[in-house]
C-alpha cells in the first residue's frame, strides 16, 4: 500500500529529502515500486524514505539521482540528512571536523570514528542506540568521506594500546579493524601511533580528546563526556592540550613500531586459534 503521509519540507533535512524524492518521482511518472525496481530496492523502502521514516544512504541517493536525472540533487542533500542524524550536541563538532585542515586525536578506549570499519562502528553504536544503529552508522561513514577528498585533512591519531585489546564486535570484527588501521601506513595524510602500556602514567590519562585546526577558524579543543561533548576555542586550553598532545606523540611508538604492534596484536589476539587437536579455526 502506497504511503501518502504529508510532510512539511521545512521540518528537517530528512523531511525535505523525502518531499523532494516524492515530487521528482511523481514528475517522472513513476510509482514507488517502479522506482524501486530501477534502483534495485523495494518500493516500500522508497515509501519509507519519502515519508521520513527511513534515512537514505549515499548509495540510494546516487542511484535515485541517476534514475530521476536530477543532476545530483540527492547526492548533495544526503550529507546534510546524515549529519542531522548525529546527536544534536555532536553536530557542531562534526561541522568543524569537516572544515579542519589538521586533526589531532588521542583515543584512550576506542578507534577514532574516522578510522572505524562499518562493522566496528555498528557494534559500538548499537550498545546505547540499538534502534538507531543504521542511521548512526550511515552518519559515521559519511563523516569519513573527508579522508577521501582531493585535499583531505592531515590526521594524526595516537591510540592507547588498550584500544587494540578492547574487543568490539567479536574477534573477526577486531581483526578486520586492526587490519584497516594498517592500511594507513603508507598514507601520507593519516598517521597512526600507539601509546604502549609500558609508558605507564601519561598526560592522556585524563581521557580522549581532539584538536582541530583550520585555515579560517580558531583552533578547537574537543572532549567527550558521558552524556555529551565539550568544545572550546579558549587559547589557554588549546595551548595546554597542544603541549600535552606533543608529549603523547613523543612518548608513543614510532609509526613503524606502532604498525608492528598492531599487526602483532591482530594475529596473536584475533587471528586463527588452534583447536585442542592442534588444528586452526577461523
Amino acid at each position: 500500500m502506497v504511503n501518502i503521509r504529508n510532510l512539511d519540507p521545512s521540518a528537517s533535512p530528512l523531511d525535505y529529502y523525502g518531499s523532494e524524492l516524492r515530487r521528482l518521482r511523481e514528475d517522472a511518472g513513476l510509482t514507488q515500486g517502479q522506482l524501486g525496481d530501477i534502483i534495485f530496492c523495494a518500493g516500500s523502502l522508497v515509501g519509507q524514505i519519502e515519508t521520513a521514516r527511513k534515512v537514505p544512504t549515499r548509495a540510494f541517493s546516487e542511484r535515485a539521482d541517476a534514475a530521476l536525472v536530477t543532476g545530483g540533487v540527492f547526492s548533495r542533500l544526503v550529507g546534510l540528512v546524515l549529519r542531522s542524524q548525529l546527536p544534536t550536541w555532536f553536530q557542531a563538532y562534526a561541522e568543524m571536523e569537516a572544515k579542519a585542515a589538521y586533526i589531532s586525536t588521542f583515543q584512550a578506549q576506542v578507534v577514532y570514528g574516522l578510522l572505524q570499519t562499518e562493522a566496528y562502528a555498528r557494534d559500538l553504536l548499537g550498545v546505547d542506540h540499538p534502534d538507531q544503529v543504521d542511521e548512526l552508522v550511515a552518519a559515521r561513514l559519511e563523516r569519513q568521506r573527508i579522508l577521501q577528498r582531493e585535499h583531505p585533512p592531515a590526521l594524526w591519531v595516537v591510540l592507547a594500546e588498550a584500544v587494540l585489546h578492547q574487543e568490539v564486535g567479536g574477534r573477526e570484527v577486531m581483526r578486520d579493524q586492526l587490519a584497516h588501521l594498517l592500511t594507513f601506513l603508507d598514507n601520507s595524510w593519516v598517521q597512526v601511533q600507539v601509546l604502549p602500556f609500558a609508558v605507564g602514567r601519561h598526560t592522556g590519562m585524563i581521557g580522549s580528546f581532539n584538536l582541530l585546526r583550520s585555515e579560517d577558524d580558531p583552533d578547537l579543543f574537543y572532549e567527550e563526556g558521558y552524556s555529551q561533548g565539550h568544545m572550546t576555542a579558549n587559547p589557554a586550553v588549546i595551548r595546554e592540550r597542544s603541549v600535552g598532545y606533543a608529549r603523547l606523540q613523543a612518548t608513543a611508538l614510532s609509526l613503524e613500531d606502532s604498525a608492528r604492534l598492531i599487526g602483532h596484536v591482530m594475529e596473536e589476539r584475533y587471528g586463527d586459534q588452534p583447536k585442542p587437536d592442534g588444528r586452526g579455526v577461523a
